[in-house]
């Protein structure tokens, strides 16, 4: 992100996508802080028709600005301020106006995202030219290890395979038990977080888990997708399709859908 903002210089802007919950608005507001004298964070996943309404007319940037500055008490200073457009996917008109405010060159612009990509989201706009993409990710194992407090391991880690040579039973034991808390852990930030301060893996009870994996699924819906496709297909002759969308359906296996601790 600083080398976007110092080999950049306003001629683009940025555009961080990712999944959802996995620290693109922390971050972002992190550096506009620590990068810019002020900033505007327009978060359109909780914002008024008012705002909304601004970008519906762009032919006069001056007015726009003033009105903006006004609305949120903050005042912005040439090439020193920076304007974030948080969960942009929801405001595709500001996505557009993205063009029109790069070349008008008086302050950075941020977008955040999830989704970014899917037709709706794209859907009777321009997709501006004038955006550089980075993908944030969930952590990664050493991103894991470092947030963790441990520092040493990533580092013996490279160490070991340049070495090429066994690392004993004892060693793997406890590289392996590291790696199943990670992947038990997961590298969403506000997981890694809740593991951090609790010290253990009950920050999150079984019916609050349980919730966020049916959200998830019901978000991108995929056995929804998959039912939907079974029934749009007519039956074999073989009568294969019945088990399989009988599970899909009403999450039980029959008798020839031999489906076992799915989750």
């Amino acid at each position: 992100m600083l080398e976007w903002k110092q080999q950049s210089n306003g001629k683009t802007a940025l555009l961080i996508k990712g999944a959802r919950r996995v620290g693109k608005s922390t971050i972002v507001k992190d550096f506009a802080q620590k990068e810019y004298r002020t900033c505007i964070l327009i978060d359109f996943s909780n914002v008024s028709k008012q705002v909304n309404a601004l970008f519906e007319d762009m032919m006069n940037l001056d007015y726009f600005f003033i009105r903006l500055q006004t609305f949120f008490n903050v005042t912005l200073y040439n090439r020193n301020s920076v304007i974030i457009f948080d969960e942009v996917q929801f405001q595709p008109l500001a996505r557009q106006a993205i063009k029109h405010l790069v070349a008008d060159g008086r302050y950075d612009y941020i977008e955040t995202g999830s989704l970014i990509s899917i037709r709706k989201n794209v859907e009777n706009i321009l997709i501006p030219s004038e955006e550089e993409q980075l993908t944030l990710y969930p952590m990664d194992l050493d991103e894991f290890y470092w947030a963790t407090g441990n520092d040493a391991t990533p580092e013996h880690l490279k160490q070991i395979f340049a070495m090429k040579q066994p690392i004993g039973d004892a060693v793997h034991r406890k590289l392996m038990k590291d790696l199943r808390l990670y992947m038990l852990v997961g590298g969403m930030p506000q997981a890694v977080d809740a593991y951090i301060n609790e010290n253990n893996l009950q920050g999150q009870s079984k019916a609050q888990y349980s919730t966020t994996l049916r959200c998830r699924f019901q978000q991108n819906r995929p056995i929804g997708t998959r039912v939907q496709n079974f029934q749009e297909h007519p039956r074999t002759t073989h009568g294969k399709r019945r088990p399989i969308y009988d599970f899909f359906r009403h999450g039980q296996p029959t008798q020839r859908c031999h489906i076992h601790n799915c989750i």
